[in-house]
């Protein structure tokens, strides 16, 4: 009777400790554009709005606010069904850390703290379709360097920040950054840096990124600075998110980069976002650029998470 307790008592121990242990979730985009650019045949491409993605994320409860917690995720082209980085499996984020009262630690491959706030004020939902993806030098940066460390603080008064770094570990190759950002009612205020280290040298990106939502429409504007060497390169960028009903949103922009001894590149975008509900947005829109880009382009999208 005694053994019979015991083992009860150890398989309840057991299944008590188990259910502990980190609950897993899947997650992921599927997103796809169909656009035609100005010259060219038409094409189907994976991710205009977000990167295709399949995650799997969890957490475990440590007890006193701490948490451990893990994500993994992969990128795919959901136009040709293979890997977005052929060869890697987990090539957009891998990473294990613990958060609790003091922020949040990572380690892995992290998105740089430079990127936490990169897209966060560009017109035309971040897009295909956005000016600023096609014009701006200071979108190259690295988003996502391997051997990475990252810490976010809490948020005080609608305050936070973040820092990132990397170990070389032989390649020689690092990224730094650091972003400190403003959360409060209307208004969003967002400044990041990003130091890219290579065996070419340095390359410095600076970005500031604000937005002020007036409700009736949401006001949106960026600025970023490239320093490769001698030659400087500075962005600016002007839009607005405008609602026209409980599940539409148009958005324009304009977009402009003015590198050292080189001519104005420039672009503007318009597009419309259509929720068919909380997970699936049909969008389409027009971008025109100048020096620079696919010239024109009309696209067409369908995005869908789970």
């Amino acid at each position: 009777m005694k053994k019979s307790l015991i083992a009860l008592a150890v398989l309840s121990s057991v299944a008590g400790f188990a259910q502990a242990q980190s609950s897993v979730s899947v997650y992921g985009v599927v997103d796809a554009v169909l656009h035609k650019d100005k010259g060219v045949p038409a094409a189907l491409t994976s991710g205009g709005v977000s990167g295709s993605r399949l995650g799997f994320k969890g957490s475990e409860d440590l007890g006193g606010g701490l948490k451990a917690n893990f994500l993994l995720e992969h990128g795919f082209n959901v136009d040709t069904g293979t890997q977005r980085t052929a060869g890697s499996s987990f090539d957009r984020q891998a990473y294990v850390g613990l958060s609790g009262g003091f922020g949040e630690f990572k380690l892995g491959k992290i998105w740089s703290a430079y990127d936490d706030i990169s897209g966060a004020t560009s017109p035309v939902f971040d897009s295909v379709l956005s000016p600023v993806n096609s014009v701006w030098a200071s979108t190259g940066y690295v988003g996502n360097p391997s051997n990475g460390i990252y810490y976010a603080t809490p948020t005080f008064g609608g305050v936070s920040g973040a820092l990132s770094t990397n170990l070389k570990e032989g390649t020689g190759n690092q990224s730094t950054a650091f972003n400190v950002q403003y959360n409060g009612g209307p208004v969003y205020a967002g400044v990041a840096y990003q130091k890219d280290t290579t065996t070419k040298g340095d390359t410095k990106f600076t970005r500031v990124n604000g937005s002020y939502d007036l409700g009736a429409v949401k006001l949106l504007a960026g600025y970023g600075n490239v320093k490769a060497g001698s030659v400087k390169t500075t962005d600016l960028s002007f839009g607005a998110d405008v609602p026209l009903g409980s599940n539409v949103v148009l958005s324009a922009g304009y977009a402009s980069s003015k590198a050292d001894g080189a001519e104005r590149l420039s672009g503007l975008g318009v597009g419309v976002a259509y929720l068919l509900s909380k997970r699936t947005t049909v969008y389409g829109g027009f971008l025109d650029t100048k020096n620079t880009g696919p010239d024109t382009r009309y696209g067409f999208g369908l995005k869908h998470t789970f």
